[in-house]
């Protein structure tokens, strides 16, 4: 830039101002030297014409250059907790830890997401762990694993779209998920036989290495089970060390005297110094070149102040009845900048005796806190508020505005009214209480005089000083010594506003040179940037200083920069006994002042304290150069006339012994009167009575807490060493964030975090304080460098003081919430990390080295197992009911006039109905648009039947008990197939047809399904034949392997010479083949006598006849959906209205309008049904009702499942379609499994369903204990339909076979004439049949046999009365015993989980859990943009150990519809699991928890 020579000095003043930042910019890093040259030669151009011929300054030196990027360094906020010796300590312990950083698995983040980051924050190249890997490479590694099959890219998932097609969520992954078993089950990957390929792999191997040296400590052995000793309280340290001094007893400052000539009030100060010293400067403020021309005279401070006064009590509102009256509350919204307005504005309000609020005003969008002093303006009824310009802030009430400037002057005779008590209040100060409410601490005119005087007497004030004044002028000690002791007392303030400091810090010292200041109000950091203006200091001259006063004295780092000004200004006339640190509080105003010109040895004092003494709350000296010490400065002594005590942190205020760290409380007339409006938390700050230890009160006068934490030192010293705002218990003992700030900033690199930008903070989890720490990352730092760091700071912290971090999360730069003067906003920052809004770059939770408060693991004891007969005697001692239910009695007499009673098959019923009723329509299809798409009478699927029977007789060549695929879409074809098959005597197997879209993991399952079917033929239509010969499809199934292809598309009309009537009931009459959420695919026999029964026992439950319609929604490929679809029309000869699950992806409305238009009693559908419409149609129910959907005629919506009823699901949507007269006792689900599809099922003139409320922590330890609704840990259960006729369940003890009592948890197991009668086995091992459909009960009904549902459920009797009179025994299913996951000796349910998580943030809409090697992984579905992920990793982790105590071990962030569902609504979690090791989800972020 040397080619543009100008002057600056000539230059406007907002060019300089934006040169300055460009500056600032390039020596932060914020932007590049290519990027400040094109910017600043932009800037200058314009003006360098002007001064073509002008002598400007050439380009820098290289050392003048680094003084200048020396002096812009100058708004880091870290020199406030910078300390030399800290540094040292945290690299000497750095040191002791390991030489090489600890491995730790990266995060893997997907690519997308950190180049649409605001910055760079990943460096590809650098890292292959850090990318994700492209689907060539997998596929390569995939195919030389020991998977045969091909791996292809699965379908784009990447967009957020709202609606997934379900048909795409199902079987998403490698089909090598699903295996068989030697039993012909076909299995997931297990645990020992996983793939040990794949970067998942690796890292989760690399977690669990790093946890084998788990921090915490060893957890006792037994389960307790009583519910206050759940968690593991912790325990006092014995060798903690405890306070040995003597009680305190009370300092007192010295005695008060005040100086004759003091005005009597601060309007007789202003009367005073405004009429015979009118021409003194009263104020001075400096302009954005740092020139002193703005002033104000006490003359013109008088003036104005008498004007404002005059207005706001006769001019303003009066016309509108909305004036201001003495007593009102005002506020005072001046910016930073403008002192001289916002003093004649407070002045006139005190003249007024109307009560000042001065607010902080948001200088930008951005800046946080404005909301919270909206709220404290509308509780402290403030109408008005005067300001130089009207501004409108966002949660702030309506308020009248009132422009100070060019007001009329009042007549020469009006005078104030004089007030009848000065124990009203004078002005009320905004403070921000530990939990981040603003409120605001009332100052009567009494203490507000008081403190002017006790400040006049500590500070030795006198009239015509000059003060140079860099704080905030409008609270805290800006406000006590800049506004009312400066007038008080007479004095000439120069203020310096921020703005100004951040362009040139050394503007402060300057004015102290020029003006021969005296006083000097500055914090640590103002005295930190004047060290780094070098340029500036040969002209510097503090000779005339006698007091610099560091406001932020109590903070414990300000030694530091005291220490580092004292040697570089001494040589400038600066005395060591002029600087004066002060501990200041907005409840108790001044707390302590150093007094200024005191040299004695006892006039100040430090100590080197043992940080880990100070974490216990007792004050032990330590050795200089020990790691863990903490150098303290004293902040003076106790004021003048005041009274002070130390009081112990927690519980009654006891007085604290003389080495004892406490709260330090103060009894003086200066302190604030109360928090506005608050009563209760007013008496427990403002009127504390302290006591002795034997709970004696100390005496008569009442102390303010000042929130500040410290003890007293020889010679009434007061040492402060933190604050309660900033205090973490974590465990016994306590940590200061300040003190954890110092360590961070501390740790190598040292610029690592963006101009010191950090905030800490504990949250509560599991009933105590975790840390977190955010911090500011600069900009050009990679993922690898960011987590090197990340491990340091754990160790930092961990080695200085003896904690842990539960969670360390970066941000870009600039980005947490700032207050209006630069800071960061912590409570706005912790609000954003709480609600999962602050959208980190990197986080690294540490939950595992953290919490060690879980609970005992269970501890399961082989050898005391109580035997099921004691059980059973002690059941029958105290009287329980066993747990048994039954369906009603399979009686004749209600069918005995019915024809097809006497008929054995359902293919003889199928003949005989189309022979007595030919022209019955026993099925319609609808389409998308609710339009009958095909309908077929009996007669019509009677003759297209045979024809499918010739078919495989004469093309197929098939032999009777042959077993047949079925490959249809859900329709018609499908079942007119199913009863061909049938009629020729040929085993169906109902298959779901590939999905043309997402061949690559459809098309396997239908393949092995075949297979595990020993399926000669497959029966299909030319669209299907088309798809499995195709090229696509052969890229993964050889098209020559498939059996022999019959289209039934071309049919001869030839008719069957005979039907087939199988020789026994018993023979297999279909296959059904389903996999489970586990990944198994099982397939079970049906017999003819089976298939009828259940026929039978729905049309009972049901009510199910000829002229009855019925609208099914839902896959028929299996359960209860199946015998829907395919069986139930043909026995009772009801008409079924099908309606395929994607049309109602294509219509969510398609389903209900069906049911409205055919005003339908019964309707079934499945739980993917019922989510597409609550959230398809959560906005149209008004739409739906104008357009005549109505559905008060549904008696029976039955949602088949096989899984606990998600009531969540079913009570949303229950809610939102109650407009449309849907009634709340109508929705109710059925219950089936592999051994019997049908166990429950509510029919409509059933009883309601029942809920009951358990607690989750029984659960986990396997029983049920019934409690109230609402009560902690409680979780809401409904009852799985009413048992089918004929059907007979007990609850019985999975390992000990005896049955269990009414209310207890235990397997479920059935007896009835429609279970499936055994597993379709391969290899014909019948151990597992045997135990699953032939088990008898050790104790109780020993005699009948059962089948073994594997679920775990209980039932419970109800009040409810059913049709034969009984009461009603409710059967409740919590979840199926091979999914649930056991951690910790714990039984613990997906669900459960699953639900802790969907809830914990709006923006997940799916989530599920599985176990890798005893780690818990979560995943969840973000609804989302890709740089939210993030947010969910800490709300994960806290909402499952806050509601399961369960520690998560990798979250991983995936997009909508990644998370595999089949055909009934069901997570298939063990296939995510296998694309979660197989690197094939393709997620936004995985965090490795530590």
């Amino acid at each position: 830039m040397a080619d543009i020579d100008i002057d600056a000095s000539q230059l406007p003043d907002d060019v300089r101002e934006k040169l300055a930042e460009l500056d600032l910019e390039l020596s932060e890093g914020d932007i590049t030297q290519k990027g400040y040259e094109k910017k600043r030669s932009r800037l200058l151009t314009p003006y360098a014409k002007q001064q073509a011929h002008g002598a400007g300054p050439s380009a820098p030196s290289p050392s003048t250059a680094a003084q200048r990027r020396a002096q812009r360094r100058l708004t880091r906020e870290d020199n406030r907790y910078h300390s030399e010796i800290r540094t040292e300590a945290v690299m000497q312990a750095l040191a002791m830890h390991n030489k090489k950083v600890p491995v730790m698995p990266l995060p893997s983040k997907r690519t997308s997401l950190t180049e649409s980051a605001c910055f760079d924050m990943l460096d590809l190249s650098s890292s292959s762990e850090c990318s994700c890997l492209s689907f060539g490479s997998l596929a390569d590694v995939m195919q030389n694993s020991r998977h045969s099959h091909h791996i292809s890219q699965p379908p784009d998932v990447t967009n957020n779209a709202k609606s997934t097609r379900q048909t795409d969520r199902v079987g998403r992954f490698n089909q090598s998920s699903v295996r068989m078993t030697a039993t012909g089950a076909v299995t997931g990957l297990a645990d020992d036989d996983a793939p040990r390929h794949g970067k998942v792999s690796a890292k989760i191997q690399q977690l669990l290495n790093t946890l084998k040296r788990p921090k915490r400590r060893p957890l006792k052995e037994y389960f307790v089970d009583e519910e206050d000793a759940t968690l593991e309280m912790p325990s006092s340290d014995p060798n903690a060390p405890k306070p040995e001094g003597s009680e305190l007893t009370p300092v007192a400052g010295e005695h008060l005297v005040i100086p004759s000539g003091l005005p009597r009030n601060l309007e007789a100060a202003l009367q005073r110094y405004g009429s015979s010293t009118y021409k003194a400067n009263a104020i001075t403020v400096l302009d954005q070149n740092g020139k002193p021309t703005i002033n104000l005279t006490y003359g013109k401070l008088l003036n104005r102040s008498h004007k404002i006064a005059y207005n706001l009590l006769n001019k303003i509102g009066q016309k509108e009845g909305i004036g201001v009256k003495q007593g009102d509350r005002v506020a005072l919204v001046y910016p930073n900048n403008d002192p001289i307005s916002f003093i004649c504005a407070f002045y006139g309000c005190i003249m007024a005796g109307v009560v000042p609020v001065p607010v902080e005003v948001p200088l930008t969008k951005r800046d946080a806190g404005g909301q919270g002093v909206g709220f404290l303006l509308g509780s402290l009824s403030v109408n008005w508020a005067l300001t130089g310009e009207v501004l409108v802030f966002k949660g702030w009430p309506k308020l009248n505005w009132f422009v100070t400037e060019n007001l009329s002057k009042p007549p020469k005779d009006w005078q104030p009214l004089s007030r009848v008590s000065e124990d009203v209040p004078a002005y009320i100060e905004y403070t921000i209480n530990k939990d981040g409410s603003t409120v605001g601490v009332t100052v009567t005119r009494n203490t507000m005089l008081s403190h002017c005087r006790t400040l006049t007497v500590g500070c030795n004030y006198t009239e015509g000083e000059v003060m140079v004044c860099v704080l905030d002028f409008k609270r805290e000690v800006g406000l006590w010594h800049g506004i009312l002791c400066s007038v008080y007392n007479g004095m000439h303030v120069v203020f310096i506003p921020y703005s100004l400091m951040k362009v040139d810090p050394a503007s402060w010292m300057k004015m102290v040179t020029k003006y021969k200041a005296s006083v000097a109000v500055v914090k640590s950091r103002d005295m930190h940037w004047g060290l780094l203006a070098q340029k500036d200091h040969k002209d510097i001259n503090f000779t005339s200083l006698r007091l610099l006063l560091v406001a932020d004295g109590a903070n414990p780092w300000s030694l530091t920069s005291c220490d580092s000004f004292l040697s570089a200004f001494q040589s400038k006339g600066l005395r060591s006994e002029s600087i004066c640190p002060c501990a200041s509080s907005s409840e108790a105003l001044t707390v302590s002042v150093r007094r200024p010109g005191r040299t004695s040895s006892s006039a100040t004092g430090r100590g080197i304290l043992s940080m880990q003494g100070l974490s216990y709350g007792v004050v032990r000296v330590d050795s200089e150069n020990s790691l863990t010490s903490l150098t303290l400065q004293d902040c003076g002594q106790v004021m003048p006339g005041a009274v002070m005590v130390v009081i112990k942190l927690d519980g009654p205020p006891i007085l604290c012994k003389t080495d004892e760290v406490g709260e330090l409380c103060v009894c003086a007339g200066y302190t604030g009167a109360g928090y506005w409006g608050l009563q209760g938390i007013t008496n427990i700050t403002f009127q504390v009575e302290p006591l002795h230890a034997d709970g004696r009160q100390l005496g008569d006068n009442l102390y303010v807490r000042t929130g500040l934490i410290g003890f007293l030192g020889p010679g009434g010293l007061v040492f402060v060493c933190g604050s309660k705002e900033g205090l973490m218990q974590i465990g016994t003992r306590r940590h200061n964030t300040d003190d954890i700030i110092a360590t961070v900033l501390a740790v190598e690199p040292m610029k690592f975090i963006y101009r010191g930008r950090i905030a800490v903070f504990s949250i509560n989890v599991l009933k105590d304080e975790r840390i977190v720490i955010i911090a500011e990352q600069r900009p050009d730092c990679s993922e690898e460098e960011s987590f090197q760091w990340m491990s340091r700071v754990l160790q930092a912290v961990d080695s200085i003081h003896q904690v842990g971090v539960y969670c360390l999360a970066l941000v870009p730069p600039n980005y947490l919430p700032k207050t209006p003067l630069g800071g960061i906003h912590l409570y706005e920052t912790k609000k954003k990390f709480l609600e999962g809004s602050l959208h980190p770059a990197n986080v690294l939770m540490c939950p595992h080295t953290c919490v060690t408060n879980l609970p005992k693991p269970r501890e399961l004891h082989p050898g005391s197992d109580v035997t099921p007969s004691a059980v059973h005697v002690g059941n029958i001692v105290q009287g329980a009911r066993l747990a048994w239910a039954a369906g009603r009695d399979l009686g004749l007499s209600e069918e005995d006039s019915d024809v097809s009673r006497k008929h054995q098959y359902l293919t003889e019923i199928l003949r005989w109905r189309a022979q007595t009723t030919p022209d019955h329509i026993l099925f319609t299809m609808l389409n998308s648009r609710v339009q009958p798409h095909l309908t077929v009478t009996c007669s019509q699927l009677h003759k297209r039947a045979e024809r499918i029977g010739c078919l495989l007789m004469e093309k197929g060549k098939l032999n009777t008990g042959d077993h047949v695929a079925l490959v249809y879409q859900p329709g018609i074809e499908l079942i007119a197939a199913f009863y061909g098959c049938l009629y020729v005597g040929c085993v169906p197997v109902t298959i779901r047809p590939p999905h043309a879209q997402n061949i690559a993991s459809t098309l396997p399952t239908v393949r092995m399904t075949v297979e595990v079917s020993k399926s000669v033929a497959i029966l299909t239509n030319n669209i299907v034949v088309k798809l499995l010969k195709s090229k696509e499809a052969g890229a993964f199934v050889d098209p020559k392997t498939w059996p022999v292809l019959l289209d039934t598309d071309d049919l001869t009309k030839k008719k069957l010479a005979a039907i087939y009537r199988a020789p026994t009931p018993e023979m297999i009459c279909y296959l059904d083949f389903s996999v489970s959420t586990t990944g198994m695919l099982a397939g079970v026999k049906l017999s003819h006598a089976a298939a009828t029964a259940l026929c039978r026992a729905q049309k009972l439950q049901c009510e199910l006849y000829p002229s009855r319609d019925v609208v099914l929604c839902l896959d028929p490929y299996c359960g209860l959906g199946f015998a829907l679809w395919c069986l139930s029309s043909i026995y009772s000869g009801h008409h079924s209205i099908l309606i395929p699950p994607s049309e109602v992806e294509t219509n969510p409305a398609v389903w209900l309008t069906a049911v409205s238009q055919y005003k339908v009693r019964d309707t079934f559908c499945s739980y993917g049904v019922m989510e597409l419409c609550t959230k398809g149609l959560g906005t149209s129910t008004a739409a739906l009702k104008t357009k005549g959907v109505n559905l008060s005629c549904v008696r029976a919506c039955v949602i088949v499942a096989e899984e606990r009823p998600r009531i969540q699901l079913t009570t949303s949507f229950t809610k939102l379609f109650a407009s449309l007269g849907l009634s709340l006792r109508s929705v109710s689900t059925s219950f089936g499994c592999r051994v019997n599809v049908a166990i429950g099922l509510t029919g409509a003139s059933c009883p309601e369903p029942t809920t009951a409320y358990v607690d989750l922590r029984a659960l986990r330890n396997d029983r049920v204990t019934l409690v109230e609704k609402g009560s902690p840990n409680s979780m809401c259960v409904m009852e799985s339909g009413k048992l089918l006729p004929g059907v007979k369940v007990v609850i019985a003890n999975p390992e000990t076979k005896g049955q269990c009592a009414d209310s207890h948890l235990g397997e479920i197991w059935v007896s009835s004439p429609h279970n499936s009668t055994g597993y379709y086995s391969v290899y014909g091992e019948e151990s597992l049949n045997q135990d699953h459909y032939d088990s008898r009960l050790e104790t109780g009904d020993i005699a009948t046999s059962y089948a073994r549902t594997g679920f775990l459920g209980f039932i419970r009797r109800t009040e409810l009365t059913q049709s034969d009179g009984e009461r009603h025994d409710a059967i409740f299913v919590v979840g199926a015993l091979d999914e649930t996951i056991m951690l910790r000796g714990m039984r613990y349910h997906p669900m459960d989980i699953e639900n802790s998580a969907q809830r914990c943030h709006r923006k997940i809409c799916e989530c599920a859990v599985f176990t890798w090697t005893n780690l818990l992984v979560v995943v969840v579905e973000l609804d989302g943009n890709e740089n939210e992920a993030l947010d969910l990793v800490p709300l994960v982790t806290n909402s499952v150990l806050e509601e399961h105590y369960l520690i998560v071990g990798v979250v991983v962030v995936v997009d909508p519809g990644i998370v595999p569902i089949n055909s009934r609504g069901e997570k298939q979690r063990m296939h995510l699991r296998d694309g979660f090791l197989a690197d094939q989800l393709d997620p936004i972020y995985v965090a490795y928890n530590m």
